[in-house]
């Protein structure tokens, strides 16, 4: 069994509140999670309006598929058009 992880930062220009910063991490986790099988989750930042930090784990029978799946989970989520991908860091 082989299980990956990685943190994910992201700013968020439009957000002046966070309340509108929860409604972008809401969004996007919520699709991440619809479209692959992963636990996604924010795990920090909470306080910051326009820095949201995302947690992302995968376990596979396959250490190449669990690479494969997190690659693709993090281009999704570079993709996410109102959060612009800082950095992404392995756990």
């Amino acid at each position: 069994m082989f299980a990956l992880a990685v943190k994910l930062t992201f700013y968020i220009p439009r957000a002046g509140s966070l309340k509108e910063k929860r409604q972008v991490c809401r969004s996007l986790v919520d699709k991440t999670r619809q479209k692959f099988n992963a636990s996604v989750a924010e795990v920090d930042t909470q306080d910051v309006h326009q820095t949201l930090t995302i947690g992302v784990a995968v376990v596979s029978g396959d250490n190449a598929h669990a690479r494969q799946s997190l690659d693709e989970i993090i281009h999704f989520m570079d993709e996410h058009v109102d959060a612009e991908l800082m950095s992404v860091e392995e756990v």
